[in-house]
């Protein structure tokens, strides 16, 4: 008989990765894995890795499940790092502005505007992580990673917008 998780243990599946137990169900555990989402997990499993077990308790509410999923996600993910908007930038406004003066022009808080910016970017290293876990050819890899880092080449223009240089996009190095 395998060892009974509770909710918040740390795992490492030998096909979804590493994931966090959130709930607890008769026979089985649903677990999110950082890459592949909650599944639906037996709890006789036993061909995985226990990174992390917690004793299981009776009553677990949901923010002790959501405390944990958070503190595996920035184990594995690097959620904790707070990507800052340029002390410049810090209230302003974005305004798009059509040439045809009949048109309203758009505006926006610029910190609305640069945290979709970061989504974007965050989105990108998320598919990147899932190419590289993925079961292309190494040569399909190589390609779609051509294709990201294109793209963080054509997003190197929101640069202006970073406070930290080490937050900013980079696109191909023109020194390779």
């Amino acid at each position: 008989m395998s060892e009974i998780l509770g909710v918040g243990s740390r795992v490492n599946h030998p096909s979804y990765g590493t994931g966090v137990v959130t709930k607890l169900h008769g026979a089985a555990y649903d677990v999110v894995f950082h890459m592949h989402g909650k599944k639906l997990v037996g709890k006789d499993y036993t061909a995985w890795d226990i990174i992390e077990a917690v004793e299981p308790s009776d009553a677990v509410s949901f923010t002790e499940a959501e405390k944990a999923l958070i503190k595996i996600l920035q184990s594995y993910n690097g959620l904790d790092s707070k990507v800052e908007l340029g002390d410049k930038w810090q209230g302003g406004t974005l305004i798009l502005r059509p040439d045809d003066d009949g048109l309203k022009p758009k505006e926006m808080p610029i910190d609305t505007f640069f945290h979709k910016i970061v989504m974007v970017r965050d989105r990108l290293r998320v598919m990147e992580q899932r190419i590289n876990s993925s079961k292309l050819t190494d040569e399909e890899k190589v390609n779609l990673q051509q294709y990201i880092t294109r793209i963080y080449g054509s997003l190197t223009s929101f640069n202006v917008l970073f406070k930290y240089k080490d937050d900013q996009f980079r696109g191909e190095s023109k020194s390779s």
